[in-house]
């Protein structure tokens, strides 16, 4: 099996059915072969993501404001704001694998399973839009992360550094914030529904960030660079000087943060 024929084709499709299924097969072969490469393979560069063929794309400036969360519709678009996240994750999880055949077997089924992580947090989510009478690819959305992917094509360490490192971790920072807000609504068993899916997604984003940040230090070992290299890529990426309202202390150290980053990201106290 040429598993990066299979996540070429996973990676295009706009199927989530197909994207699971290729998934589920190229964890299984990996989780029972050791995976070659061809010398010649030369992964391509996807031009648009996946989700084209289904979403109205725009610049982020131009998504209209969160209405508030009392409406149906207001919460259906809180709901598939976190849906494209997810769909954008799964991936991002899979181009991690597809894109960087050099690293390790143990790296391949990290990012497998996460992307295993992601189908399934999207179908929670796409499921309560259905509830609500609504369907992915009903409001507008941004690319960000897929053009973050792309940013870091050349560069597996950068990638670790922003994908996983910055972007997911500032999820762990956001998610508790949502359900603070959700809090007083949730005898809307709709409300109630996003809730538990969320706190679900909370728990399993630790561990992604987690798997990120241990092959962030796996890279920088194998280079010979010091941790603190991941401040310069935030700067590189201009990622460095980016609001950041909250900073989950607890969840960014159990995802493998150190005090003295977690304190350079904005946080008043970190013991």
């Amino acid at each position: 099996m040429n598993i990066y024929q299979v996540l070429e084709t996973a990676i295009a499709s706009d199927d989530i059915d197909l994207k699971e299924k290729l998934t589920i097969q190229c964890l299984e072969y990996c989780s029972q072969n050791e995976v070659s490469c061809a010398d010649d393979f030369s992964p391509i560069v996807f031009e648009t993501p996946s989700y084209a063929s289904k979403c109205h794309i725009v610049n982020p400036r131009e998504l209209p404001a969160r209405k508030d969360f009392d409406s149906i519709e207001g919460l259906a678009t809180l709901v598939h704001a976190i849906a494209h996240i997810e769909y954008s994750a799964i991936d991002l999880a899979l181009d991690a694998v597809y894109r960087f055949p050099e690293m390790p077997l143990e790296y391949k089924i990290d990012w497998l399973v996460v992307a295993e992580d992601e189908i399934r947090h999207y179908k929670m989510l796409d499921e309560l839009l259905v509830l609500l009478g609504y369907k992915y690819g009903d409001f507008p959305v941004h690319c960000g992360l897929f053009d973050a992917a792309e940013h870091t094509r050349e560069a597996v360490l950068d990638r670790m550094a922003i994908i996983p490192r910055y972007y997911e971790a500032s999820g762990l920072d956001v998610n508790p914030q949502i359900i603070k807000k959700l809090d007083n609504k949730r005898k809307n068993p709709l409300v109630k529904k996003l809730i538990d899916a969320l706190n679900v997604i909370y728990d399993e984003e630790i561990e992604h960030v987690h798997k990120g940040d241990k092959w962030f230090k796996y890279l920088c070992k194998k280079e010979g660079l010091e941790e603190s290299v991941y401040f310069e890529i935030l700067e590189r990426y201009k990622l460095l000087t980016k609001h950041r309202p909250h900073i989950n202390v607890d969840a960014r150290k159990e995802a493998g943060f150190t005090c003295d980053e977690i304190k350079k990201l904005g946080a008043k106290e970190c013991s």
